[in-house]
């Protein structure tokens, strides 16, 4: 037995393609390597299109080109399933956002109340005197946490009337590609390190097929043709190994399932965290309601909640004398304008939109740990299944361009 592989061996050492025919396993692995690393690059990058006649002659990573479509399926197959805007609204603490405005807005009361005036009849308001003035200052600022702790919690009971919760965050990822980019490789980084690192090895062992199959049948062509569809075959693997099996599979003392899927808990942990500071966080949704598709809506609310503050007696005697009568009803639209803007600000601090995205980030985090395989898989994989072919396809064409140059260099004879 011995003899005989010492025997193959000499044979295989007196052939003039010796070093060629080694190689094979080896350049298969490295080229393997390279081209599943390109493809998920391509998956990704660039954010833009690159080329001169798009779609055809250019490319731009699957991701952002198909930012809205993702964002869609989403909304459709995961934050819809999570949770009601209603739901979400009343868990961030609807009286703690009240609160949050009402003191934000105290802080401008004086210059709000002056700014609006001014825009009216600047010369008269300043003209008042200014115990006038103070009565108005008081009065507004006594009404308002009243009519932020209504309206707020108006808004809250009426949300899904004012808010389109996919048109808000297909803009948003139209709108900020780099944000949906960073979202996928976030929540699947590390099942994108291990398609990288694996496919070096899958491409080893496929490699001595290769080898054997080039021994037995040295056909001219064979080298390229063995080469593109071990390109093919491993860029399937990899993609195959991250969702599948679906569910557990026992083989021997190994327990098999797709790589994201086995991650489930600590995934679901990450999406949680992203979607609610990124795409459904407090300020989004306010900024959806105040200038979205109903936007008109959310105004006819704030008009109804800061009429009382404009009857009170002094104020309204304040009114009357600085843009009289007629000025009332524009008075009112300017008030609703500006109060739309100031509740704006204190709703954008990073650090209470943080403590409210945590309450819901844990809602979230928890049902989607309670997703079947099946559901949790649909988080990601539908969106990229329609151009899964795209990257395989490339693995086969630059598997065989390869094979072609190891067969021009490494096979000359």
């Amino acid at each position: 037995m011995i003899d005989s592989i010492i025997a193959f061996a000499e044979h295989l050492r007196s052939q003039p393609n010796f070093w060629g025919f080694i190689s094979i396993p080896f350049v298969a692995a490295v080229v393997t390597w390279a081209h599943v690393w390109f493809a998920m690059k391509m998956v990704f990058y660039p954010l833009e299109f690159v080329g001169i006649w798009k779609p055809w002659l250019g490319w731009q990573g699957i991701v952002p080109r198909k930012a809205g479509k993702m964002a869609a399926i989403v909304v459709d197959n995961t934050l819809a399933k999570l949770g009601s805007l209603s739901e979400i609204f009343r868990e961030m603490d609807p009286e703690k956002i009240a609160r949050h405005v009402s003191e934000g807005l105290m802080e401008r009361i004086e210059d709000m109340v002056d700014e609006i005036m001014n825009e009216k009849n600047r010369v008269f308001w300043e003209n008042l005197p200014i115990s006038f003035k103070k009565r108005v200052y008081s009065r507004v600022r006594r009404q308002v946490p009243e009519i932020m702790e209504g309206l707020v919690r108006d808004l809250g009971e009426n949300i899904e009337d004012l808010i389109d919760l996919k048109a808000m965050v297909v803009r948003q990822m139209e709108g900020d590609r780099a944000l949906v980019v960073r979202v996928f490789q976030e929540v699947g980084n590390r099942e994108i390190q291990f398609v990288v690192t694996s496919s070096f090895w899958i491409g080893l062992a496929l490699g001595f097929v290769q080898m054997i199959l080039w021994y037995f049948f040295p056909w001219h062509w064979g080298l390229p043709l063995y080469g593109a569809v071990l390109g093919y075959a491993t860029n399937w693997i990899a993609l195959a190994m991250v969702f599948r099996p679906l569910n557990p599979v026992k083989i021997g003392p190994w327990r098999m399932q797709g790589l994201f899927l086995k991650r489930q808990p600590e995934i679901s942990e990450k999406f949680a965290e992203l979607s609610t500071q990124e795409m459904v966080s407090l300020k989004h949704l306010v900024n959806e309601m105040l200038t979205g598709t109903y936007s008109e809506r959310t105004r006819a609310l704030i008009r109804r909640h800061i009429s009382p503050l404009l009857e009170g007696g002094v104020v309204r005697t304040a009114i009357q004398l600085t843009v009289g009568p007629t000025g009332y009803a524009s008075l009112k639209r300017t008030i609703v304008e500006k109060a739309a803007a100031l509740s704006l600000a204190p709703l954008s601090n990073p650090q209470f939109n943080k403590d409210r995205a945590k309450v819901i980030a844990s809602i979230f985090s928890t049902r989607m740990k309670a997703m079947s395989s099946k559901e949790f898989q649909d988080l990601l994989r539908p969106a990229f299944q329609e151009d899964e072919w795209i990257v395989i396809v490339l693995g086969g064409v630059l598997g065989g361009v390869a094979g072609w140059i190891q067969l021009m260099t490494g096979f000359t004879h």
